[in-house]
């Protein structure tokens, strides 16, 4: 069974898309710790980004900087913080958090809730930094 992230990759699901090219993806989490919180991941499923081939991996964070330097031009925040939890999703994936302070990385912390027009603004503001 096809993961969420892979029904996204497919068009199955929509996104709040940020970039993409022909092996990757970022996409603002639509269950954000912060505003402007965005996963990247590879289009091809793989579970545990530790399994992905060097290149692939390597690939994944030059995206993932890319996609975070569009990011802190367009939120306002001290630094982009980058996590891989890889527990919630069977699809390898990092998180570019926007940070003023070690909480905002907390992934215990509560989830905020942005509306679709909040996230959809959002998605534009950072897609056009890209």
């Amino acid at each position: 069974m096809a993961s969420i992230f892979t029904k996204i990759v497919n068009g199955e699901i929509p996104c709040y898309k940020i970039a993409e090219n022909e092996k990757f993806l970022a996409f603002l989490d639509v269950f954000p710790l912060v505003h402007g919180h965005i996963l990247v991941i590879p289009k091809k499923e793989v579970d545990y980004i530790f399994d992905m081939e060097n290149n692939d991996l390597s690939e994944l964070i030059l995206f993932a900087k890319k996609v975070a330097k569009a990011q802190k031009a367009a939120v306002t925040c001290k630094r982009i913080g980058i996590a891989v939890i890889g527990l919630e999703v069977p699809h390898a994936h990092i998180h570019l958090v926007p940070m003023n302070s070690v909480s905002d990385i907390n992934f215990a912390q509560a989830k905020i809730s942005p509306s679709k027009e909040e996230l959809a603004e959002m998605a534009q503001r950072i897609s056009s930094k890209f």
